[in-house]
């Protein structure tokens, strides 16, 4: 699978292209904020956009869902746990404030161990619960998306409605630090030193995941 990453211009926030290559089919992950400038990029690469994923409910993952659906007629797919919060009013007046404009409803609400077609490659969801109830991880061979759940060197905030600290290190120590050590961890945010990370140095380095 083809990955680019897209550094957005409001809170430090990531938004990915997971791509396949022979068919030119590609996802874009919580694609917040910038969105003509992803969408442009994504063109000049010679892509289509079939699926917007959201990692979770909250408005800087989310914003930019409505413009993307819009111009692409790509289907909006997110956790059936963190689905209602699209549509709660704060989260839309807060996706004005970042910019960005309240979401469509979603097209697809996944489960834990869905998996998602992108053209001819697979992304496989992983419920991980602890920043939200409904956060997801996104795996294919190689690479982990995984939104607000880990970061380089930190993890998700989990002092918001829905959070857990122990629910979020039991989500990473289960369904993250079992694949296999040199998958690419690729981070909601950029709040690490790097921008991506590897299973095995989060494992070794990442002290909010000690238990």
């Amino acid at each position: 699978m083809i990955v680019k990453q897209f550094k957005l211009s409001k809170m430090d926030t990531f938004c990915y292209m997971a791509g396949d290559e022979s068919t030119k089919i590609c996802a874009l992950i919580d694609p917040a904020f910038d969105t003509s400038r992803i969408l442009a990029e994504v063109k000049n690469e010679g892509y289509t956009v079939t699926n917007v994923i959201n990692t979770h409910g909250h408005s800087d993952h989310s914003a930019g869902n409505s413009v993307v659906m819009e111009a692409t007629n790509a289907k909006l797919m997110i956790h059936r746990q963190d689905a209602a919060m699209l549509g709660k009013i704060l989260n839309r007046t807060f996706s004005r404030v970042l910019g960005g404009k309240g979401s469509l409803k979603p097209n697809v609400l996944l489960e834990d161990e869905d998996e998602i077609k992108i053209g001819n490659e697979i992304l496989k969801v992983l419920h991980t619960p602890g920043h939200t109830r409904g956060g997801i991880c996104l795996y294919t061979e190689g690479h982990i998306f995984t939104g607000d759940t880990l970061f380089v060197g930190a993890v998700g905030r989990t002092d918001l409605p829905g959070g857990s600290l122990k629910n979020l290190v039991q989500s990473i120590h289960e369904k993250i630090y079992t694949l296999p050590p040199e998958t690419v961890i690729w981070p909601g945010h950029d709040y690490g030193p790097t921008p991506s990370s590897t299973v095995s140095m989060e494992k070794e380095t990442n002290p909010f995941t000690k238990y």
